[in-house]
């Protein structure tokens, strides 16, 4: 679905998922470092884990992909410092964000 060349970036950091097109934009520029106009798809989780949004320039204008996970969580990759402001993952760590872990093996490993 995604082609390979295409860089992905996750905020490690819970936001808000009201937050649209404009204010993901500036959340790309002023927390994560980036150019959300550089064709890189962006990427946000929730506080609870169960939705994320997609952020992407696709050179007419924002693309935004909403989901919201039925029965299962996921979490946004842990920064390996306090200076880290994105986090790259590769498609197969994108697609296991978008799948997500089913709520009852999250609650057996507590």
């Amino acid at each position: 679905m995604i082609p390979s060349n295409v860089r992905v970036f996750v905020c490690p950091e819970p936001q808000d998922m009201r937050r649209g097109f404009d204010r993901l934009a500036l959340t790309v520029r002023a927390e994560m470092g980036g150019d959300p106009r550089n064709g890189a798809f962006f990427v946000f989780v929730s506080r609870r884990g169960d939705r994320l949004k997609l952020l992407w320039w696709d050179q007419t204008g924002y693309a935004l992909l909403y989901k919201r996970l039925h029965r299962a969580t996921t979490q946004a990759p842990r920064a390996t410092d306090a200076s880290q402001r994105a986090i790259e993952i590769d498609q197969r760590s994108l697609a296991a964000l978008l799948r997500g872990v089913p709520r009852e093996a999250v609650r057996k490993r507590s």
